[in-house]
C-alpha cells in the first residue's frame, strides 16, 4: 500500500480555479442583469362579430309566366250543326256512329293510361291525303272522349294551312297554336276556348307564317305542349294534323305525341301513300290505322241497331 504521506503537496497559494480566474475575465462572458419586465396585461375578450345573414337565393328566372287553369269565356256548339255533318251530337241518343268511336276511343284511352309510353296522352290523327276524313274523325274521337266521367280533351286544330276544327264545331276564330309559337308573350292556354260540353276545349291552329314547320321543330314548341296538359294528368290532347304527304308539320308533330291514327278512307287511300305516310311518322312509336268510309263489314257487325238504337 502506497504511503500518501510521502506524496509531496502543492505550494500553497491560489487555487487552478481561482488563477483561472484572474487569466480570464469571466464577467464578460455573462449576460447583464436585466431588470424584471412588468407583467403582460391580461388579453381582453372580444365577442366576435356575428356573421352576416344568408342571403336568401332568389329564384330563378322564368322563361314564360306561371301555368294558368283554361278560364277563358266558353261557346255553345250548335247541336244542329253538328247533326248535319253527321258527327256525335252530345247527349243524343246512342247511333251506330257513336258506337263505333266508343270502341276506338277504348283503345286510345287504354294506352293513354300506361305510364310506360311517352306522351300517351298526346293523340295524332292524320291522313295521307286531303279528303280521307280526318277532321271527321278527330271530331267525333274529341265529342266521344269528352262524355268519359274522368277526362278532359282538348281538340287542337294543327292544320295551320287549312285549318277546319272551328268551323266545323261552329266556334269563332282567334289566337292559336302557331301564334304562341312564334311569340312568346303570348301564353297558349290563353288562346284555348272552352265549350258548353263539358269537358272538351279547343285550340284553334293560329295565324299562318311562312315558317310553320319550323316553328314546330323549335325546342319552344315542347314547352308549349307541355303546358297544355299542366296539373290536369287526364286531360287527353288530340291534334287535327296536315295530310301527311301534302304538308310537313305532321312529320315534325309525330315527335311530340305517343300515339297517332292513321285514317285509311275505303276504296280511295292506296297502300303505297299508305306505307309512305307512316313512315314519315315512324318518330311515333305506336300507329294505330282507323278505316273510315266503309260500307259493309266482313263480320256482319252492325252497330246501332241492338235495343232499337238508331243507325
Amino acid at each position: 500500500m502506497t504511503d500518501q504521506s510521502k506524496i509531496p503537496l502543492p505550494a500553497s497559494g491560489p487555487s487552478l480555479i481561482e488563477r483561472a480566474s484572474g487569466a480570464f475575465d469571466f464577467r464578460t462572458l455573462t449576460r447583464p442583469v436585466v431588470a424584471d419586465l412588468p407583467p403582460a396585461p391580461a388579453p381582453k375578450v372580444v365577442a366576435a362579430p356575428a356573421p352576416p345573414p344568408t342571403p336568401t337565393p332568389e329564384p330563378a328566372a322564368r322563361a314564360q309566366s306561371p301555368v294558368r287553369p283554361f278560364t277563358g269565356p266558353r261557346h255553345e256548339i250548335d247541336r244542329a250543326h253538328l247533326r248535319e255533318q253527321c258527327l256525335i251530337e252530345p247527349e243524343g241518343g246512342v247511333t251506330g256512329l257513336l258506337e263505333e268511336f266508343r270502341i276506338v276511343k277504348r283503345q286510345l284511352l287504354r294506352t293513354a293510361a300506361d305510364e310506360s309510353i311517352t306522351n300517351g296522352r298526346r293523340i295524332l290523327v292524320a291522313s295521307a291525303h286531303p279528303g280521307e276524313g280526318k277532321t271527321f274523325c278527330a271530331v267525333n274521337l274529341a265529342l266521344s272522349m269528352a262524355a268519359e266521367k274522368d277526362t278532359e280533351v282538348l281538340l287542337v286544330d294543327a292544320d295551320f294551312a287549312k285549318p277546319s276544327v272551328l268551323s266545323t264545331l261552329g266556334l269563332p276564330g282567334g289566337k292559336g297554336l302557331m301564334d304562341a309559337l312564334a311569340d312568346p308573350d303570348i301564353a297558349v292556354e290563353d288562346c284555348v276556348i272552352g265549350t258548353d260540353i263539358a269537358g272538351l276545349y279547343v285550340l284553334p291552329a293560329g295565324n299562318a307564317t311562312g315558317s310553320d314547320t319550323e316553328y314546330l321543330a323549335s325546342a319552344r314548341t315542347e314547352d308549349v305542349l307541355a303546358r297544355l296538359t299542366a296539373d290536369a294528368p287526364n286531360r287527353v290532347v288530340i291534334f287535327d294534323s296536315p295530310p301527311v304527304l301534302a304538308a310537313s308539320p305532321a312529320s315534325v308533330l309525330a315527335n311530340h305525341v305517343g300515339q297517332t291514327v292513321m285514317v285509311v278512307r275505303a276504296d280511295l287511300t292506296g297502300e303505297a301513300a299508305l306505307r309512305d305516310a307512316v313512315s314519315l311518322l315512324s318518330a311515333c312509336e305506336d300507329i294505330k290505322l282507323l278505316l273510315n268510309g266503309t260500307r259493309f263489314s266482313t263480320t256482319g257487325r252492325r252497330f246501332g241497331t241492338y235495343y232499337g238504337y238508331k243507325e
